[in-house]
């Protein structure tokens, strides 16, 4: 899913440079950016060209989605945003968590998920326990990703080829809709087309030494039909009663029919006999617009059918006899009115020009929030006062909701958010509604895990809402940009480095930003709070020539633990060796292969297994050495063949050596000490390769003289430690062994 750049470099330069241009012309007011683009592109035959250091990406969500794609015990979440889609993660404390975002070929038009966690295990280990992720987009095809944690992004499976690119009405590609048991995915055009398919998997084919011959795959089947003469506002799938050797699947589609100025509820069915898309029958009640068609969770068969200003719970179960059983309604009072529930809405009589004038009625949103509260009324009577026709603009059902008790929250047009809490029993379904906050409209809408809900403004930043004591209290809130509407550059305090300010979104959720250049940090890893403290961090390299790292080593107050490094963090510290349940003082690679430990009890030499490293010892535990002084350790030093240590009370300063014994045995021992008048605070080792030379007379001093040469000579500056006393001074040390410790200069230096 990844994009590449496409097109003539100068001629998509230009053609981008142009329309700028255009767009810059047919600003409304003055701006400095645009006039100085307009000027640049009026010199004719010379064109300017551009190149771009850095992208801002879009940051306006259209489409979410949550489902379990790194691991089936975790809530995640998919934010798509034109051409990108981000997976993030909420926290404790309500801020989104970004894991990692990319790019796709092609404007993402729709989104879902088919849960395959718990079906056909041991058919294909890469997807086990994870959901999928389907993705609707302009390149005209429907292509199933998974999240693979090893190149931490999305990964395709399989991209079903539906139509040609673009965005033709008659096209197949702008809504998606997946069904209970994740084996049918409906995909509808923007008028008269509309297609089922069923998706499926195959199991890895092995060879007689377990080998792969052939990889799974993704196996579909597609059935099409452009008979239904006219625009597809929504569809869903639906559960009924209907023998599967007859009609399966059934999808409910709202439709508007061409030449007519209502919408219907139409159902069709695939049928089993012949493989053909069959109209079942059609259900249009007196009343105001219908919008959109959702399914129930849990209540198999009852469908909810969002108006212009209310909803309807209409029974599916039989699809050629839909009959409606509770209208909900949203045409409330500014002051409130008494919540009433009527169980069947036949012979409304609802004026159709009120619910045309809901739809095209132009009003301030900014007003809206300043209005008092209102309330949701379920068939309430009559209100003199002044009433309002209100619309749905987005929708999320609660996940894991009790068993038999469906939750839905939507947000009205005016801000309001409700929740509907649907209870089936003895005496058949009952609603209860619940307004939870007022705030912003929000399209989407997405209820997450922990009571946590997100919804997004199209045009001003998102927020993050916690669900407590039948309340919304807002938590965090998700930035956003667009649209940026004008622009201007200016030089940010003469320090050559210019920024934008820009101006964002539309009132009253417009603002005036600041853009700077900069380089985006990606979360690649986050532990839980189960640790006291970070003391300390460390990268290792498994070898001293190797180009990356290899480990990140993470202290903690009473704890150690050792990650790898690459594409995803493993916790690896059994593997290592190192001591876990102290805190490490300090650590590093004295040889090949071969890593130091120094905590306040001792110093231990761990020569890693194959499991931590692929050059590890091929062994199931590492091979362990440990050195141990008569007192507490205080501070330490790991360089190329050597360790110091300092200890305190008394306070002496030791060099310890490693040598071999055997192929994987090797020894840890002391070769000198000395005791100090004061205590060490911190030692340094150049860890410079041997081939990196220094001059002597860096130091200062009587170095020793070589060849009779009285200049200063080259020596390794890996052969001395530089050493800081609380005296306080600093001094610089020979670790030559027969040097004994002579200092180069070793009066101390004060600081």
């Amino acid at each position: 899913m990844e994009s590449s750049a496409s097109g003539d470099g100068p001629s998509a330069t230009t053609a981008a440079v142009a329309a700028a241009a255009a767009v810059a012309s047919s600003s409304s007011g003055p701006s400095t950016s645009a006039s100085a683009f307009s000027a640049g592109v009026s010199g004719g035959a010379s064109a300017t060209h551009y190149l771009a250091k850095r992208v801002l990406h879009g940051s306006a969500v259209q489409h979410v989605a949550r489902g379990h794609f790194r691991s089936e015990h975790l809530w995640e979440f998919v934010l798509c945003k034109g051409t990108s889609l981000e997976l993030v993660v909420v926290g404790e404390d309500g801020v989104l968590q970004s894991i990692c975002e990319q790019n796709t070929f092609g404007i993402v038009k729709d989104v879902g998920v088919l849960d395959w966690r718990f079906k056909h295990f041991g058919i294909w280990p890469e997807i086990e326990g994870k959901e999928i992720l389907v993705l609707l987009s302009d390149s005209g095809k429907l292509s199933l990703l998974y999240f693979c944690c090893q190149m931490h992004r999305f990964i395709p499976i399989g991209n079903i080829e539906l139509s040609k690119p673009g965005n033709m009405r008659d096209q197949l590609g702008r809504i998606l809709a997946i069904d209970h048991d994740s084996a049918w995915v409906a995909i509808s055009a923007y008028e008269d087309a509309f297609a089922v398919v069923r998706v499926g998997r195959t199991q890895h084919v092995y060879g007689p030494n377990k080998e792969i011959v052939e990889k799974a795959k993704i196996v579909h089947a597609v059935y099409k039909t452009s008979d239904i003469r006219g625009t597809v506002w929504s569809m869903c799938f639906m559960r009924t009663r209907c023998s599967m050797d007859e009609y399966y699947p059934v999808v409910a589609m709202i439709i508007n029919r061409k030449g007519s100025d209502a919408n219907d509820l139409s159902m069709y069915a695939l049928a089993a006999n012949d493989g053909g898309i069959q109209y079942l029958s059609g259900y249009s009640e007196p009343g105001p617009l219908a919008l959109e068609i959702a399914e129930i969770p849990q209540l198999d068969g009852f469908g909810l059918l969002f108006r212009a200003g209310d909803i309807l719970i209409v029974d599916l179960r039989d699809p050629k006899d839909i009959c409606c059983t509770i209208r909900i309604s949203m045409t409330g009072s500014l002051v409130g009115e008494q919540i009433s529930v009527e169980d069947s809405c036949r012979g409304l009589d609802v004026d159709d020009d009120v619910a045309a004038c809901a739809l095209l009625e132009l009003r301030d949103s900014g007003n809206n929030i300043m209005m008092d509260d209102s309330c949701m009324a379920i068939d309430g009577a009559d209100n003199p006062r002044s009433m309002k026709s209100r619309v749905i603009c987005s929708w999320s059902w609660e996940p894991d909701a009790m068993r038999g008790q469906p939750r839905l929250i939507f947000c009205l047009d005016d801000g309001e958010f409700h929740i509907l809490e649907f209870n089936w029993d003895t005496e058949g379904l009952k609603v209860l509604p619940e307004r939870v906050h007022r705030g912003l409209p929000c399209k989407p809408l997405l209820w997450m895990d922990r009571g946590m809900i997100a919804g997004f403004v199209e045009m001003g930043d998102g927020m993050i809402l916690h669900l407590e004591h039948g309340r919304l209290v807002h938590r965090s809130t998700v930035q956003n940009v667009g649209p940026i509407l004008d622009l201007a550059i200016a030089d940010y305090h003469g320090e050559k480095q210019d920024q934008l300010f820009s101006c964002c979104g539309m009132c009253p959720e417009g603002s005036l930003r600041v853009i700077r250049n900069g380089v985006n940090v990606e979360k690649l890893l986050r532990t839980e709070p189960i640790y006291q403290g970070v003391t300390g961090l460390w990268t290792l390299r498994m070898k001293r020539t190797d180009t990356y790292h290899s480990f990140l080593v993470l202290a903690f107050v009473e704890e150690t633990r050792i990650l790898s490094v690459g594409l995803s963090f493993n916790d690896i510290s059994d593997a290592v060796g190192f001591q876990p349940e102290v805190c490490t003082l300090a650590c590093g690679l004295i040889a090949d292969g071969l890593l130091v430990q120094i905590h306040s009890k001792g110093v231990k030499l761990c020569l890693p297994t194959s499991h931590a490293h692929p050059e590890g010892a091929a062994l199931t535990s590492p091979v362990c050495v440990d050195w141990y002084p008569d007192v507490t350790i205080s501070v330490g030093a790991v360089g190329h063949d050597v360790v110091a240590v300092a200890t305190s009370n008394p306070c002496c300063l030791y060099i310890l050596r490693v040598r071999p014994l055997s192929s994987l045995q090797y020894e840890l021992y002391e070769t000198q000490h000395v005791q100090l008048q004061y205590e060490v605070s911190c030692i340094s080792i150049p860890e410079e390769d041997s081939r990196l030379r220094t001059s002597c007379s860096a130091f200062g001093g009587d170095f020793r003289k070589r060849e009779g040469n009285n200049s200063a000579a080259e020596v390794d500056v890996r052969m001395f430690a530089v050493i800081g006393t609380h005296k306080p001074s600093v001094e610089v040390i020979s670790l030559e062994p027969d040097e004994a410790f002579r200092s180069k200069k070793w009066h101390a230096t004060q600081v």
